[in-house]
């Protein structure tokens, strides 16, 4: 004899379906407008965005450049969330200094200039390779 277990999502705190979408897309909001009020880093990044995007349309080559241009420097929002997100729970445990704590925030940081890293070896070879192009 064999027993069927019904499971179901309903116990999520999310929900499910629709409306589990409708709300991971209200808190995505309410973390990028935290972020963009309370890290200067993520705003700086934010306008550089802004900035690289009609750049963006006059480097690159093709379609799959653009996306890579615009995409290195959404990556770096992408960083910075979660560099942001690590300090402010980390600072939620304790503000007090602490080797752990420090060394977490150290490599959050170190991730968002990696990235940094990435994006501008990106930009500077597609710029490259404009110049070439029209020279």
């Amino acid at each position: 004899m064999s027993i069927k277990i019904k499971t179901t999502d309903t116990n999520k705190p999310n929900g499910t379906g629709l409306a589990r979408i409708i709300k991971a897309t209200h808190c995505s909001a309410k973390g990028m407008k935290a972020a963009y009020k309370e890290e200067s880093a993520f705003r700086q990044e934010t306008w550089l965005l802004v900035a690289s995007l009609p750049l963006s349309i006059i480097l690159a080559q093709s379609i799959a450049q653009w996306a890579l241009l615009v995409g290195s420097v959404l990556l770096i929002l992408v960083i910075e969330l979660i560099n942001s997100a690590i300090e402010a729970l980390t600072d939620r445990v304790s503000t007090e200094h602490h080797l752990l704590s420090g060394r977490a925030k150290d490599m959050a940081s170190a991730a968002v200039t990696l990235t940094l890293l990435i994006s501008s070896l990106i930009w500077i070879a597609a710029a490259v390779e404009w110049f070439n192009t029209i020279t």
